[in-house]
């Protein structure tokens, strides 16, 4: 099993796409919620470090899923102050 996937000859982290793709189906508005944010969040720290294949992962959930405002801006401050202690 590979734990990448690549998407127009960029390797990103499978993990964290299944797991925003599994947040965005069925319920709901299909948005990324703050809850949805902070799994997103343990799914890059379970490494322990924040690596490039996650930061190129995460900024294309960013840009290819709908988050809602307060998820969004919760992210970028619970990331930076974390990848700030690696």
């Amino acid at each position: 099993m590979s734990y990448y996937k690549t998407i127009d000859g960029v390797k990103y982290d499978k993990e964290i796409l299944d797991l925003a793709d599994k947040l965005t189906a069925g319920q709901g508005d299909g948005r990324l919620s703050v809850d949805d944010a902070g799994q997103l969040l343990e799914a890059v720290k379970d490494g322990g470090t924040y690596t490039d294949i996650e930061k190129e992962t995460m900024a294309y959930v960013r840009d290819n899923y709908q988050w809602t405002d307060a998820a969004d801006e919760w992210f970028r401050t619970e990331i930076r102050k974390w990848a700030g202690t690696k």
